[in-house]
């Protein structure tokens, strides 16, 4: 079965970004990049007519930011589900954007392979924030559930999957959970996949959050787990 390919829009200043990205989206993420541009004024007809699945901004750009693009657009009447990729990983700009409505956060610095899924994540509908940004936005939240019904959900973890979802609430990819914990990576993924499934998540930021306020209410160890433990290494020093 054949799927359509997900039509994207790029604004960032930088033409080597934009090159790059639009480049990735197309050949490795098998995307349409509708348009990539500079200029926040060419934005708005390319919105209106093609109407995109998802519109990539840069955060900070000269004359016009990302976020005040976005509101100029939003009282223009255009809903294009928006995210942003920068370089800032400032908790103050970060919560600018979620208070924006943007459907994700990225780091110019993640890998490429987690780009691609995350921009394919935001433009599914799913907020998808960088890896090394969970924590921060876990932070920012207000507690929330009953402490026995968190307890409840993590005894249906196993002990392997609670120290996954404690790499996942210090934000860490799944590539590194697996080099820390000397395992594949689809072995974290397929660990990931169950951890959300048993926690009734839709997403690894929802679950940084469950492990965060899990681990301030004493209920999920607040350290990891030496990665030599239960694999007949001994720890390093």
């Amino acid at each position: 079965m054949t799927t359509t390919p997900l039509r994207i829009v790029l604004v960032d200043d930088h033409a080597l970004c934009r090159s790059g990205l639009t480049d990735l989206l197309t050949h490795r993420g098998k995307m349409h990049v509708l348009a990539a541009t500079a200029n926040a004024d060419e934005v708005l007809p390319v919105l209106r007519e093609q109407k995109p699945d998802l519109l990539v901004l840069d955060l900070r750009m000269p004359g016009t930011d990302g976020l005040t693009l976005l509101r100029r657009l939003r009282a223009e009447g255009v809903d294009t589900p928006a995210l942003i990729l920068t370089m800032s990983d400032s908790e103050a700009d970060l919560a600018a954007a979620l208070r924006a409505g943007v459907r994700g956060y990225l780091l110019k610095d993640m890998e490429p392979d987690e780009v691609i899924a995350a921009i394919g994540r935001a433009a599914r509908g799913e907020l998808t924030v960088a890896p090394a940004m969970t924590l921060k936005l876990a932070q920012m939240l207000q507690p929330g559930g009953k402490p026995s019904d968190r307890a409840g959900m993590l005894a249906s973890l196993t002990e392997r999957e609670r120290e996954i979802l404690d790499h996942v609430a210090r934000g860490q990819s799944n590539k590194a959970i697996a080099r820390a914990l000397d395992i594949s990576h689809d072995t974290v993924k397929l660990h990931v996949r169950h951890i959300l499934a048993k926690l009734n998540l839709s997403s690894r930021v929802e679950a940084a959050v469950f492990a965060v306020e899990s681990r301030a209410a004493g209920e999920l160890p607040d350290a990891v787990r030496d990665p030599g433990r239960d694999h007949g290494r001994p720890p390093s020093h």
